[in-house]
């Protein structure tokens, strides 16, 4: 679709509507285009008025929505954003008869919304009819962004100053999934890599600690990500836990997590390493319960190999326990999900995970052009996903959206109660520093005050990050200087969280 803007230059957020709203479109500038969408803004005082028109084969649309601009710059400056995009859904609305089940919201964070409204005093059930009536959500989307919400305040009045949460990085597997997009090795074809990986990690985690120190700062939860961890042996992960708990002071940390997520990399001697180390929650990631999904997204595993790997967890005692799975994956369809589902239930994961497939540019699925359930088949899974969870006692906790969504849904952290992954929910709301440390790794800081987020990135390869470790330090440098900024200095803001890596 052809993008013409009028007014103004929010090119970023109206792309990112775009692709919510219209998956199968992609935005375009200089060459003609039989679809085209026109977003213009224009003022009168303190009054902004956007409009936008719309072709989209062949039928016609127009959304127009206005409004006095109050408040800081910072905060007219998202008012503007939210007008055209706005006016833009209601286009689309008429133009290409769309319902989307999250509305007008194309964000990463839908229950961002709800949180505000509730810290203005709202109940959730009044925020609840904000998000339906305001930004015409679906009942059941909005329900569950009211209940994330909710538990996302509850957990940031526990913070305390000074609070962070500590991410390691493995960017190693047993073999790449088809619908992976991450930056994860197959140690089948990079083994060599490993040990001096670890090498370098281990200095970072060293430099990291002390810094964390010399700041003042304590870890509240930590998480251990990938790729899979447990690709590492026993020997090197316990080498690797014990140079965490040299270097950094986890007094003050909640919880310890590890993602197990391959069961074919889950033995008893990797368990009872992480369970000496403390670690309380470990994630047996199977994504599916079917065989011939499982080969189909390129795992050489069984379901049978899941069950031995749960049985193994459950034997060595870990507090929590959490499993994935993925609506939408190829050759899958609404009766196979179902299956995988009532299987992880029974299995007594007080965790479980329902991800909505995302169609990443650089996956096989993408690539390949690999056969994946419609929209409506997925709708279907997330359909029987929520009852079903929440007639077994497991409540929502946390929500994100990502782009290229099949239907637009969603993905959804489920627990029993006082089951949380508080990693999860501060990543996701933004609501401390995520410190991270390897290949890949995404180090968010979060300051007080809008607009006080920003962002530096580990190299993405284990070869160049090994072999540049002065980027290590320019990382942090730029976290020790974020915290020794005073209060009215200014941050750039930096959207999207880090996502799960398994």
């Amino acid at each position: 679709m052809r993008l013409i803007f009028e007014g103004h230059r929010e090119v970023y957020a109206l792309e990112q509507t775009l692709l919510a709203l219209l998956p199968e479109e992609r935005p375009v500038y200089e060459e003609e285009d039989p679809s085209w969408a026109k977003i213009s803004l224009s003022y009168s005082g303190d009054r902004a008025v956007a409009v936008t028109e719309m072709s989209y084969r062949g039928e016609t649309g127009r959304g127009e929505c206005a409004r006095v601009l109050t408040g800081t710059d910072y905060e007219k400056e998202g008012q503007r954003r939210r007008l055209l995009q706005m006016s833009f859904f209601k286009a689309a609305q008429q133009a290409a008869r769309i319902a989307p089940p999250w509305g007008s919201l194309t964000g990463v964070r839908p229950d961002k919304v709800a949180v505000a409204a509730m810290d203005r005093g709202e109940t959730p059930e009044e925020a609840q009819r904000t998000l339906e009536e305001d930004y015409f959500v679906t009942p059941r989307r909005a329900r569950l962004a009211a209940e994330t919400a909710t538990v996302t305040r509850r957990v940031r009045e526990d913070l305390r100053p000074g609070g962070i949460a500590l991410y390691v990085g493995i960017p190693f597997c047993p073999t790449r999934c088809a619908y992976c997009s991450f930056v994860s090795s197959s140690v089948e074809k990079s083994f060599h890599l490993v040990e001096p990986y670890l090498t370098v990690l281990k200095t970072e985690i060293a430099s990291a600690g002390k810094l964390c120190r010399e700041l003042g700062l304590h870890v509240r939860a930590f998480y251990m990500g990938g790729g899979t961890p447990t690709t590492l042996t026993a020997e090197q992960m316990d080498e690797l836990l014990t140079a965490l708990t040299d270097s950094f002071d986890f007094a003050a940390c909640g919880e310890y997590t590890v993602e197990a997520g391959r069961p074919d990399t889950v033995t008893p001697s990797k368990l009872r390493v992480l369970k000496r180390h403390g670690i309380t929650r470990i994630s047996v990631n199977p994504q599916t319960m079917e065989d011939r999904v499982l080969e189909a997204i390129g795992r050489r595993h069984t379901a049978s190999q899941v069950l031995s790997a749960m049985e193994q967890a459950a034997a060595a005692g870990f507090d929590h326990i959490n499993m994935d799975l993925i609506a939408g994956l190829p050759e899958d369809d609404p009766e196979g999900f179902r299956r995988s589902l009532d299987t992880c239930l029974q299995l007594g994961a007080d965790n479980i995970t329902v991800h909505t497939l995302s169609l990443k540019k650089g996956s096989r699925i993408t690539l390949e052009g690999l056969r994946i359930p419609s929209a409506e088949a997925v709708g279907e899974m997330l359909d029987y996903a929520d009852p079903t969870l929440r007639a077994f006692g497991y409540g929502p906790y946390y929500l994100y959206r990502q782009k290229y969504m099949s239907g637009s849904f969603e993905n959804v952290g489920w627990c029993k109660p006082d089951g949380e992954n508080l990693y999860n929910i501060y990543i996701m709301s933004e609501l401390c520093s995520i410190l991270s440390c390897g290949a890949g790794g995404s180090t968010k800081m979060v300051g007080d005050g809008p607009g006080r987020i920003r962002r530096v990135f580990n190299l993405k390869y284990p070869v160049e990050y090994t072999s540049r470790p002065g980027k290590i330090e320019e990382n942090q440098a730029a976290f020790a200087a974020f915290y020794q900024r005073t209060d009215d200095e200014p941050s750039s803001p930096a959207s999207g969280p880090n996502e799960k890596r398994d």
